[in-house]
């Protein structure tokens, strides 16, 4: 099948990307942007369905008698939550997810109340100036030396808990979102909005063209892959193949790029279907999808959940390239451009 030019459709992911990288949506904090996901769906023509869990059920297409394919991406996101009020008004926190106290000091953070609003803030080491703290280059960073500390006029525990900051509240770091005249997309949390926007993409593209795929295609958004249970639910009965689509790692010992699609063999929940590997290649060969096969190290996934949960399915992960994971992000319109290829030459064949 003949794909053709896909630099509208990549606009459109990349615009999808900034749009929902600029709603928080730490893991347990996601009802805004899966609200703003299943209205995109909405409003391409398809009928999302909300899951008890919070996530988004989207059926592309159902073809009765068929084995289905279920995509599933995640648009929870690292964070943070207060777990206690320090005596100066300051505020220590538990990480949501894999957040990692090395890299988020000096980042910009917003408080969320149960029902007093929102308050800004920073991550810093705890007596953070280099001038007065002269253990500052010695000190491990670790969720026990940084603390939040509030843009407000706090300095007791007392002056902070007025606020109506209470332990449990939720902090949203800022993504620091930015698209470079080269093509770079540089952001927190493109792990995995990047990914979320490109089926919204691959959505796009099926509707425009009118097309069928000859079997049941859905797409899964969860909302709590982050910590490990997103895709262990909600799978509709007609699937026999799952494929997670999550950023591809790059890094010392790999193959891809950030302006590929990655391939994952093998990560730390075990290797993926063999078969369904070897179909990843040959579909991403047959688009002229640029591709890396790679192991991952230190990953885990929705589709792994999914088959923990104790469906019978074939499973397989693929991502365009993210450096930096974890971190502050970076991927390319090219590694988006090269997802949306694979998935079109695995579903269109």
């Amino acid at each position: 099948m003949e794909i053709g030019n896909l630099d509208k459709e990549t606009d459109f992911i990349m615009e999808q990307a900034v749009n929902l990288l600029q709603i928080d949506s730490p893991t347990g904090y996601t009802e805004e942007a899966a609200r703003y996901v299943a209205g995109q769906f909405e409003a391409l023509g398809y009928q999302p369905q909300r899951t008890v869990k919070g996530g988004v059920l989207v059926p592309l297409a159902v073809v009765p008698g068929s084995e289905g394919l279920l995509l599933e991406a995640h648009t929870d996101t690292l964070g943070a939550m207060v777990m206690t009020v320090k005596e100066n008004g300051r505020l220590k926190l538990t990480p949501l997810g894999g957040l990692n106290a090395n890299n988020t000091e000096g980042e910009n953070v917003r408080v969320v109340t149960k029902d007093r609003g929102v308050y800004e803030g920073t991550i810093q080491l705890t007596d953070a100036s280099v001038h007065v703290n002269g253990a500052y280059d010695q000190t491990a960073r670790s969720f026990d030396s940084i603390e939040a500390v509030l843009d407000e006029d706090v300095h007791t525990k007392e002056e902070t808990e007025a606020l109506g900051i209470r332990p449990g509240d939720i902090v949203c770091v800022e993504p620091r979102t930015r698209i470079t005249k080269s093509g770079y997309i540089k952001s927190r949390f493109l792990d995995d909005k990047l990914s979320v926007a490109i089926l919204l993409g691959f959505a796009r593209w099926i509707r425009e063209r009118k097309l069928t795929p000859d079997r049941s295609v859905y797409v899964h958004v969860t909302v709590y892959e982050e910590v490990g249970h997103g895709g262990s639910a909600s799978v509709p009965a007609d699937v026999t193949e799952a494929v997670s689509v999550d950023m591809g790692c790059v890094g010392e010992g790999l193959g891809c790029t950030e302006r590929q699609v990655s391939i994952c063999a093998k990560d730390s929940g075990g290797p993926y279907d063999y078969e369904m590997v070897r179909r990843l290649i040959r579909a991403a060969e047959t688009a002229g999808a640029s591709y890396a096969v790679d192991v991952y190290p230190h990953y885990g996934s929705d589709v792994e959940a999914t088959l923990r949960a104790g469906h019978d399915l074939r499973h397989g992960l693929i991502g365009a390239g993210v450096y930096a994971s974890h971190g502050y992000e970076r991927s390319h319109r090219d590694g988006a451009e090269n997802t949306l290829k694979l998935l079109l030459g695995c579903v269109f064949r």
